[in-house]
């Protein structure tokens, strides 16, 4: 097994994570609000992406469009490195030469590494939901470690694993979806003489998986982002059964509740981040390989 994947993997979410972060937060903001159950999310109170933003700058602070940055740093520090390497790692093991791999093996890969590396990355996601969703405002004022002993204490260490479900399903969608279709196009557009190697194919191979993304994930990204946050208002409000029981419930309570087009809330701001966030990690990651910072693997 080979490490270089895990550091490029690495340092390249960090870096798109860093740069797109206020946008995730609108995200969150525009996808928990609405519920039905929950008096207290029941209120549109955001129009949109732009809306959002603006609105939480002036009633909350400029600070709070970061709030939950560390721990989603710590997350792609562990998720994204994780998920990188590992992708690359299980292409190997099915295809030892890079010529033999299909879309299925790396639709596979993909699902393997979503998965796996979103389940052990699970307790910062946590922590990053509830501090971008204002749900805790303790959290927010406390430092990190003392915010996952604080979910710890309240709702012991089921609550750090909150989610996890609708979580590692989701990323195994999205990482099945988000390598594959950029290595394809790459692929193509470099196969067919339409594009070279350079930093032109990647913008507009980068692009073209974060559209996809978008369209894939944002369902199950509205799901995994009720079922994370629900536990932690039902905490504050004293109630003492949650909101979802599970995520199937979640998606039905919620197509029911609200209509089917609920499960895409927060589109524009998914695509506006996963968009941004796929081309500044693509281009780190090529441009780390291009510059020889880590020999060629």
């Amino acid at each position: 097994m080979q490490w270089q994947p895990f550091v490029l993997g690495g340092i390249a979410s960090l870096t798109a994570e860093s740069c797109t972060f206020p946008i995730d937060t609108a995200k969150i903001r525009l996808q928990i609000q609405g519920q039905i159950g929950d008096a207290k999310l029941a209120t549109l109170r955001y129009r949109g992406m732009g809306h959002a933003i603006a609105l939480i700058t002036r009633n909350e602070g400029l600070k709070a469009l970061y709030s939950g940055l560390v721990p989603a740093l710590l997350r792609q520090a562990s998720y994204g490195t994780i998920k990188f390497g590992s992708y690359h790692t299980v292409k190997r093991i099915i295809a030892k030469n890079p010529q033999d791999e299909t879309i299925i093996t790396n639709v596979f890969a993909g699902m393997i590494a979503g998965a796996l590396s979103s389940s052990i990355a699970n307790p910062t996601d946590v922590l990053k939901v509830r501090m971008q969703a204002g749900s805790r405002v303790n959290l927010a004022k406390s430092n990190v470690f003392r915010s996952f002993f604080d979910i710890y204490k309240e709702e012991g260490i089921r609550g750090l694993y909150r989610g996890v479900g609708p979580t590692s399903q989701r990323a195994a969608v999205i990482v099945a979806v988000q390598m594959p279709t950029y290595e394809l196009s790459k692929r193509k557009l470099i196969d067919k003489k339409i594009m070279t190697d350079n930093f032109t194919a990647h913008l507009c191979c980068s692009m073209i998986s974060g559209l996809s993304m978008a369209l894939i994930s944002n369902p199950l990204d509205v799901i995994k982002t009720r079922m994370v946050n629900q536990s932690a208002n039902r905490v504050l409000s004293k109630r003492s059964t949650s909101f979802y029981k599970n995520s199937f419930d979640c998606l039905y309570q919620t197509i029911r509740g609200e209509g089917i087009f609920a499960l895409y809330k927060g589109f524009i701001p998914s695509f506006l981040r996963v968009g941004p966030w796929n081309v500044i990690f693509f281009v780190t990651y090529e441009q780390m390989k291009r510059f020889d910072l880590l020999y060629h693997y």
